[in-house]
């Protein structure tokens, strides 16, 4: 059913498509004008002048590309709604598959690499369900349209640069090279740096490829996690207890402290059971609020973070890795949290400002800041200090939810699952 827009995302709606309209009504000359001036610049930096020219000759726009490239979701995710989207049965289920399927190349890559064969499985479940959907766009064409834009020309014209020499170096057809709007390729969905840089043969044929091999997905996903200073021999990290007193002041990166300093602080396994002794620099992270779940994260928790740039993402990697492995799913439930648009994070943001807790200019993002100026506000107010955007500190800074949210939050969750049934992936998602 069609949804009214707000006035907020009406506005957002209303300036891209009278920029995409502008760019659209001269975009033939300034793309061509565009692709004349890369394929010089590719020439200058190696590319063979006839590669180059038949390329570039061969790229068409992409503007649904700008179009995704400038959208912003009406909705705030919430952790619950985001793991629980990832971290599913079909997915541990099909891990499990996938482990048994390829157990000797796993079990070789943990020797080499020291990445456990479950995280493997979990990235790749998470990136593109195992190989199921890895894109359907044409992957030079978009790096074209976005090289071509001056919002991240300067980025997007090196990934397309890195691109043709790839192509070249590994023998790809340009047709065959499809994949997220952002240019993210293969099972493993690399930027082209990063494969370039990292993709490894893996089943011995003479070529790095992604999309048409498991086996060089796999390997070349350990190499790369490899070098993103994954640690072996060392778990991601663990659900846990915190002690009913617990100062959620202590919580987040800056608070890292050893696993013994947390076991003495009374926090205790998701099952219990104490922590024990370990130097393990550590931190507490409570994505949900206190009504959540929480979780302790070590060092390749933020490896994880160096793939994707996320703790939801990191937590869903490495739970779903667990439950690949064999261990129960979590001990806590996922609370039930009210759909918040990102007007609503803006009307909280100025209310923060307001009464003096400076989180900077308002923009309908949970960052740290806005963590932090809640946290105060709850210190300030005798609330539970887990800096999370509960109802309760909504209500107390006057923020008023509009009554069909909740409806609205419904229609976009069932939205979202359908997208996943149909194959969309976590790197389109991120995209």
């Amino acid at each position: 059913m069609p949804q009214m827009l707000s006035g907020g995302l009406r506005a957002s709606c209303l300036t891209l498509a009278a920029a995409l309209s502008s760019f659209s009504a001269t975009s033939a000359e300034t793309f061509l004008e565009c692709k004349s001036r890369l394929t010089e610049q590719a020439v200058s930096e190696g590319v063979d002048r006839d590669t180059a020219q038949s390329v570039f000759a061969k790229l068409e726009y992409q503007p649904r590309v700008i179009e995704l490239d400038r959208s912003q979701p009406e909705f705030v995710q919430t952790f619950p709604g985001y793991f629980s989207k990832r971290v599913t049965d079909w997915r541990v289920n099909k891990g499990k598959e996938m482990y048994a399927k390829h157990k000797d190349l796993l079990e070789q890559l943990n020797d080499k690499y020291g990445v456990p064969p479950h995280y493997l499985m979990a990235f790749w479940g998470l990136e593109t369900n195992f190989g199921s959907y890895k894109g359907k766009m044409p992957v030079l064409d978009s790096l074209a349209t976005l090289a071509c834009d001056p919002r991240r020309a300067t980025y997007f014209t090196q990934e397309l640069l890195v691109a043709i020499k790839l192509m070249q170096r590994e023998s790809l057809s340009q047709e065959d090279m499809v994949g997220s709007w952002a240019g993210a390729m293969g099972h493993t969905q690399f930027m082209p740096s990063a494969y370039t840089n990292y993709a490894v043969d893996g089943d011995g044929d003479g070529q790095a490829n992604l999309w048409n091999s498991e086996a060089d997905a796999l390997t070349s996903a350990a190499n790369f996690l490899a070098n993103l200073g994954w640690k072996p021999g060392f778990r991601w990290g663990r659900e846990i207890q915190l002690p009913e007193n617990f100062d959620y002041r202590l919580s987040g990166y800056s608070n890292r402290r050893p696993v013994t300093a947390w076991n003495e602080l009374g926090i205790t396994k998701a099952n219990g059971e104490p922590l024990g002794e370990a130097d393990i620099d550590a931190y507490v992270v409570v994505p949900a609020g206190h009504n959540g779940p929480a979780f302790l994260a070590y060092q390749n928790f933020r490896t994880i973070m160096r793939w994707n740039n996320s703790e939801f993402y990191a937590i869903a990697v490495g739970h779903l890795a667990d439950r690949i492995a064999g261990k129960p799913a979590l001990v806590a439930d996922l609370p039930d949290l009210p759909a918040y648009s990102r007007d609503n994070i803006i009307a909280l943001q100025q209310a923060l400002n307001a009464n003096g807790h400076d989180v900077g200019k308002p923009d309908g993002i949970i960052g740290p800041a806005t963590r932090a100026g809640i946290r105060d506000y709850q210190i300030a107010n005798g609330m539970i200090a887990d800096g999370f955007p509960g109802l309760t500190v909504m209500a107390s800074l006057g923020v008023e939810l509009a009554k069909d949210e909740e409806s609205k939050e419904e229609s976009k969750v069932s939205s979202d699952e359908d997208a996943v049934k149909s194959g969309n992936t976590e790197s389109e998602i991120k995209a």
